[in-house]
């Protein structure tokens, strides 16, 4: 096989099958994606089914704590659990730039396999494209994906209620601050990493504790200020949160202050925010923090009232503070 990525791989003809069976086949190998048809013809005994799709342009594409590989398996089967859903089946659909490198697509597609099966997710069909060089920037990844509801569970952005009790499952901003130091040649002191990982089986584990969860979202792009005011507005409700309690690693907090940015603002990959009726609050918390993905869990705030719509915190130092919708141009491709 070449060692970087010709106009040929993407032409239909030898080299597309080349790298077809060569590369994606060798690590993606499953009975359905080996039939190799147009499209994949599956069993679904569900009749309720949640689909999602999403594309991943992180720069850089390799980072400390995953890649755009990892990332593209991660953030798609996080979509479907968040939903509610057993995550099933994915596609995998590259973009791929004349010139790139060979032995990092192998990582890429290496990590993506390793990924989908500790997730217990198989990709079942796919495809490749390979622009001329400059016309992209290395390489982009679009994965969809099948999931099967699980049974008595209704989880929407417009559930919240009042009364209900917000949980995340860790710290924030982990994601976002490393992408960003990693590409500006920040050197920060600590243990930063990014958060990238798949949640199903800790939100399976939540959802066997309490099905009667109202929301859960996890906190990608624009962080959780963004989630928050999405659900607020969606279920026509406010959110009131305690400073105190919002978990925030040392390096990003120390980062965040260095920069003059808000962990609230900062994407995670890894984070889910939960809204849940108070009598179950402490059950879930403690099913979390039992997790190795939810040690860091915390309640943060709780669903105060109907009708205005905001969120707010209340300060360390005892005021409150409006927590707006992000706008504006925020840190760039960090998913």
């Amino acid at each position: 096989m070449e060692n970087k990525i010709s106009l040929a791989h993407g032409s239909g003809g030898k080299g597309t099958n080349d790298l077809i069976n060569s590369l994606f086949l060798k690590y993606f190998n499953n009975t359905v994606l080996n039939e190799l048809n147009d499209s994949a013809l599956l069993s679904v005994k569900s009749k309720n089914v949640a689909f999602t799709t999403d594309s991943f342009v992180i720069n850089p594409i390799f980072f400390k704590g995953g890649d755009i590989g990892k990332l593209s398996i991660c953030g798609t089967v996080n979509d479907l659990a968040v939903s509610g859903a057993k995550p099933m089946y994915l596609s995998s659909s590259f973009i791929i730039e004349e010139g790139f490198s060979m032995e990092s697509l192998e990582t890429i597609v290496k990590s993506m396999a390793k990924t989908a099966e500790i997730a217990n997710v198989k990709i079942v069909t796919g495809d490749t494209k390979v622009v001329p060089k400059g016309s992209t920037d290395g390489i982009f990844i679009n994965t969809s994906g099948i999931g099967f509801l699980y049974d008595n569970v209704d989880i929407k952005a417009s559930n919240a209620r009042i009364g209900d009790v917000i949980i995340v499952n860790g710290t924030l901003g982990d994601h976002g601050i490393e992408i960003m130091c990693e590409r500006n040649n920040i050197e920060m002191y600590g243990n930063l990493s990014s958060d990238c990982t798949h949640l199903n089986f800790l939100i399976k584990n939540i959802l066997e504790t309490c099905p009667y969860i109202h929301v859960i979202r996890d906190a990608t792009r624009g962080g959780l200020a963004a989630v928050l005011n999405e659900i607020a507005s969606m279920s026509n409700i406010s959110i009131e949160l305690e400073e105190n309690f919002i978990p925030v690693k040392e390096e990003v907090k120390g980062t965040c202050e260095m920069l003059g940015l808000d962990p609230l603002y900062i994407a995670n990959e890894g984070k889910i925010c939960c809204f849940v009726p108070e009598k179950y609050a402490y059950d879930v918390l403690c099913k979390m923090k039992n997790h190795p993905l939810g040690i860091n869990a915390s309640i943060i705030g709780k669903v105060v009232n109907k009708g205005s719509m905001e969120v707010y915190m209340n300060t360390f130092i005892g005021g409150k503070r409006i927590i707006d919708m992000p706008s504006g141009y925020g840190l760039p491709r960090i998913c």
